[in-house]
């Protein structure tokens, strides 16, 4: 049974952040692992997310110039990992969001707020490939790592091109998938936390 695991890297990082555990590269590779099952051979992991925003804005109370500067190191490693294909998306800068409004007797500061950021383009390249793979089946069984509705077109199209797809059920505290998710899945798939495993050598 040749399967392709597709990893929603925000729906991902949060899961992780529920569970208070370290996301990192070692623990996207170990977690995939988990994903897969005994009797299925791996053609390809798709990773999908954004490289952190880099940009200058200004602060929300003092106006002063903020650079945000990011690296996307740490995608490059990920796409040259074992069968890892890395796709990303962009992420956008929203403005800033109140951390907690402070007593009236307190003026704000830059420090009581948050960036805000928003994930762009994720959802419609997990879409698209998805719809490759149904047109062209170069896998029989697709395995989905999202929690997103936006999916359920790809996933009906994948059905109906004879694919299984099989969604991933996030492990405690994450929330179940919803419904809508599930009645387009063919199996839900529950796996573990694994424990990190250190990087393979490039």
């Amino acid at each position: 049974m040749k399967v392709v695991i597709l990893i929603d890297g925000g729906f991902l990082r949060a899961s992780t952040r529920l569970a208070k555990i370290h996301f990192d590269n070692s623990l996207i590779i170990a977690f995939r692992k988990q994903c897969q099952a005994a009797d299925e051979y791996l053609l390809r992991v798709l990773y999908y997310d954004s490289p952190q925003y880099r940009g200058v804005v200004p602060l929300p109370v003092s106006g002063t110039q903020f650079s945000f500067d990011a690296s996307d190191k740490w995608l490059d490693e990920l796409a040259q990992c074992e069968r890892f294909a890395v796709r990303r998306g962009k992420l956008a800068f929203r403005g800033w969001w109140p951390k907690q409004m402070p007593p009236n007797s307190h003026p704000l500061t830059d420090a009581d707020f948050r960036p805000v950021f928003e994930q762009k383009g994720v959802d419609m390249r997990i879409g698209l490939d998805i719809a490759t793979m149904a047109h062209e089946r170069i896998a029989d069984r697709i395995v989905l790592v999202s929690g997103d509705t936006d999916m359920i077109p790809a996933m009906k199209l994948a059905r109906r091109a004879g694919m299984e797809v099989v969604l991933v059920k996030m492990p405690a505290p994450a929330r179940p998938p919803h419904g809508s998710l599930l009645a387009h899945a063919d199996a839900l798939r529950d796996v573990a936390w694994p424990s990190p495993a250190p990087l393979p050598q490039a």
